[in-house]
């Protein structure tokens, strides 16, 4: 409301005077002055307060925030300094520095992996780094890993290269802190390695397929054909992850196999069987529902609040001429360039896809403060053909096969490990 022009206020209040003798100017003009200011704090209240469908609509927004939890997934973009770039596309640069550690200064590495001690003579394989093409990846830091995960606990969920992956971890961590060895299973599947300046537990929860599994037995022998219920988790690496603060998820290798398929205790079809009564439905299918219901049986777990979960996508193998019992090799020294890569024609991407996909889907359904990511290292591991264990410098293990699965320690299989650090320093900082 907009106060009357000089001329008109003082007609009025001659106007007002003619008409109150008892009141003279000088008393008028304080009551006058109060007046005019209460009458523009009134109006300015009317003016800017919202309209009574305004105020209820502002309500029913705040009651409903407070009902939804907000999706607290970070992108899979990966965070650096203060840039902001993907630190799975990338390249691998030379680099003369070599490893973090020797087989010498890490005592933990399985005869499996140990690639100087079974033979292997060339070392150049160990001076190439991962280079984002937007940032750097800063390198690995076993302090600081340390400090990021202190008092927490993290599980590596999955298959043999989930233990590599582990084994991995925990090379670079006792160049900081050689961690006490306090659980193995009859198997040695099931480990867990505790840093106690730390307080920090590493486990590795070993399962073939994510969900339960059953091998047929084949005139009393073990036939390596399994049936694969889909939609149940599987309890040995389930029951393990209470209070469980990370969790590494991957998996993959196993499913190239004759399976059949399940849900709700019937039959779907299966993945390389050729049977007329039964569907093909491929390996894609079957990873695809794996995958779904681990990472949602992690959503849901009602006594794994916070956990911040990982996919570790696909790890490629690289069989040159064959595979495991066919005379398959993996003889390189050097990474192959990017140019060389086909990702459009390449199955290991495929599957890598799925991964990706399943881990989004659940990001749209997260709950009790959970958060999802990935840890995209197919791309980069398509490049390392060098990296594997190899009977061509005596792979006493294999007994004459060639490993093309696994990777060597040291290795390229180390930088999964900066990558892992680079997503943990984004989950601390994200709220």
């Amino acid at each position: 409301m907009k106060s009357s022009p000089p001329s008109s206020q003082e007609s009025k209040f001659k106007s007002f005077k003619r008409e109150s003798h008892f009141i003279n100017f000088k008393g008028l003009a304080p009551f006058l002055l109060a007046s005019l200011f209460v009458t523009f704090i009134f109006s300015f209240f009317i003016f800017y307060s919202p309209i009574p469908s305004s105020v209820t609509t502002q309500r029913q927004q705040l009651n409903h925030a407070d009902k939804v939890t907000p999706i607290k997934t970070p992108p899979r973009i990966g965070f650096v300094g203060d840039k902001e770039c993907d630190l799975f596309k990338g390249h691998w640069v030379h680099e003369d520095r070599g490893s973090f550690y020797t087989n010498s200064s890490c005592t933990t590495i399985p005869e499996s992996k140990n690639c100087f001690k079974n033979g292997r003579e060339d070392v150049d394989f160990l001076n190439w780094r991962w280079k984002p093409d937007q940032c750097d990846l800063p390198r690995f830091e076993a302090n600081k890993f340390l400090k990021i995960v202190r008092g927490k606990k993290m599980a590596f969920i999955g298959d043999s290269v989930s233990r590599n992956h582990m084994e991995s971890l925990l090379c670079l961590l006792s160049q900081e802190e050689v961690p006490r060895d306090i659980y193995k299973d009859s198997e040695d599947r099931f480990r867990t390695w505790y840093f106690p300046s730390h307080d920090f537990t590493v486990m590795s929860l070993w399962t073939k397929f994510l969900v339960i599994s059953e091998e047929r037995e084949i005139n009393g022998s073990m036939s390596g054909v399994f049936d694969l219920h889909l939609d149940k988790v599987d309890n040995s690496w389930s029951q393990k992850i209470r209070d469980t603060d990370y969790a590494i998820v991957s998996n993959g290798h196993w499913f190239f196999r004759k399976n059949y398929l399940y849900e709700d205790g019937r039959l779907l079809g299966c993945v390389y069987c050729n049977e007329p009564n039964v569907t093909e439905l491929g390996l894609q299918f079957a990873l695809r529902r794996a995958f779904r219901t681990a990472l949602r049986h992690i959503n849901e777990c009602a006594d794994c609040k916070d956990t911040v979960a990982l996919v570790r996508t696909f790890s490629p193998a690289h069989f040159d001429g064959g595979n495991w019992d066919s005379g398959g090799q993996c003889n390189r020294t050097s990474p192959t360039s990017e140019g060389e890569l086909r990702l459009e024609e390449s199955f290991e991407w495929e599957l890598r896809i799925i991964q990706v996909e399943e881990y989004e889907n659940v990001g749209r359904e997260v709950r009790d403060g959970k958060r999802f990511g990935t840890l995209d290292v197919t791309r980069a591991m398509l490049m390392r053909p060098d990296g594997h264990p190899n009977s061509n410098w005596g792979n006493k293990w294999m007994r004459g096969f060639n490993d093309c699965v696994h990777w060597c320690l040291p290795g390229p299989i180390d930088s999964w490990n900066e990558f892992l650090m680079a997503l943990l320093e984004n989950f601390a900082g994200f709220s």
